[in-house]
């Protein structure tokens, strides 16, 4: 190589690195990446002290990485090019031909076993019966999609840890186990699908009693609402190039009122808010997402019983098909609520609780010290 040519590509890059420097100056700061679905950093203040301890260069550092232009491209490409190097984990999320699956890493600090404990002492203090439902990740019902050697904890070894808590277990790995080899995650997010719901839905009906009134699936006429979901493991993977899910709602909203508190004063919601499709994170469209209580109330069901679900997200695609079978289906989130469980229970006519969360929320869940008030 010349000495002019050096020079020439020296001079190229510095141009490309000042023109891009030059791009970021002037675009104007993007609040949240709709890709990544996350709030980006923002321009740091300048002071003093933030310059002496080091926090405003590692604040600056996190601004010019979030705010680089074409960012959301260039997450792609960094990820393509990896797997083009025989790559197969993606931030924690594994890359499994044309299905993404994240990895379940081991608890940290015995939370696993707090969060049982807890369990156990709101069966204690109930005064009603009180079920635990942990649901198994994508990691464990399609363990035979990962690439081979993928690290994994075990889930199924949690759940026979579980089941000596002497709480009664509803069977979600039964079911999810049969039932594999159909669409029952989502391919690019870590939730279930509604199909997948709907089997959850029969296992909880069975652990409680009920398995004569659950809903045969060929009764529901399932309306595809949107064929371009890119969820939660699209987002954190940066694999961009798969094809989107297919969301389905089953249950119609006929006969049903839903009433949110999201704001702490009881408000008029819906069973689907279909604003969400539009959006990055369509499934929030089951019960417009995150929120401390929600209550769903079916007049066509009435003496069919009030059921209290301890909620993460899986319970809010799950919650369509318990308003088909119970007068009152009540989600309540503890990292919202933080009364007392029984009392609320007592108050509202509660008939049973069921803690329900996907298997890796409730190793990580820290607001479940809650349930043992």
């Amino acid at each position: 190589m010349t000495k002019g040519y050096a020079r020439f590509i020296t001079v190229l890059f510095c141009l490309f690195l000042g023109g891009l420097m030059v791009w970021q100056a002037i675009l104007p700061d993007r609040e949240r990446s709709d890709v990544e679905n996350r709030t980006l950093a923002q321009m740091p203040e300048l002071t003093v002290s933030g310059v002496l301890d080091g926090t405003y260069m590692e604040a600056l550092e996190e601004y010019v990485q979030d705010q680089f232009p074409l960012r959301d491209g260039w997450t792609g490409m960094k990820a393509r090019a990896e797997q083009l190097l025989g790559k197969q984990l993606f931030n924690n999320v594994y890359l499994c031909g044309d299905t993404l699956i994240s990895k379940v890493d081991a608890p940290e600090d015995d939370l696993d076993q707090k969060n049982l404990s807890y369990v156990g002492k709101l069966s204690e203090n109930a005064g009603i019966p009180v079920y635990l439902g942990l649901i198994p990740s994508a990691a464990e019902i399609w363990a035979d999609k990962l690439p081979a050697g993928a690290q994994n904890w075990d889930q199924v070894s949690f759940l026979q840890q579980a089941a000596g808590l002497g709480v009664p277990m509803v069977d979600f790995a039964g079911v999810l186990t049969e039932h594999a080899g159909e669409e029952i995650f989502y391919r690019t997010d870590h939730h279930w699908t509604s199909l997948g719901a709907y089997y959850g839905y029969t296992a909880l009906m069975e652990a409680l009693g009920r398995a004569d009134d659950i809903i045969p699936l060929d009764a529901f006429d399932p309306e595809t609402v949107t064929t371009d979901f890119n969820g939660t493991l699209y987002s954190q993977s940066g694999i961009h190039w798969l094809t989107p899910d297919t969301m389905e709602f089953y249950v119609p909203e006929e006969g049903l009122s839903v009433t949110s508190w999201r704001t702490g004063e009881a408000e008029a919601a819906s069973l689907y808010d279909r604003s969400y499709l539009a959006k990055k994170d369509k499934y929030s469209a089951f019960l417009g997402g995150n929120q401390p209580l929600c209550v769903i109330r079916n007049e066509n069901a009435a003496g069919q019983g009030n059921v209290l679900v301890i909620r993460d997200s899986y319970s809010d695609s799950l919650a369509p098909f318990l308003s088909q079978s119970f007068e009152e289906v009540h989600l309540m989130d503890t990292r919202y609520y933080h009364m007392s469980l029984a009392q609320y229970a007592a108050e509202n006519g509660i008939d049973e609780i069921v803690v329900l969360f996907s298997i890796p929320n409730f190793i990580t869940e820290k607001s479940l010290v809650f349930l043992g008030q």
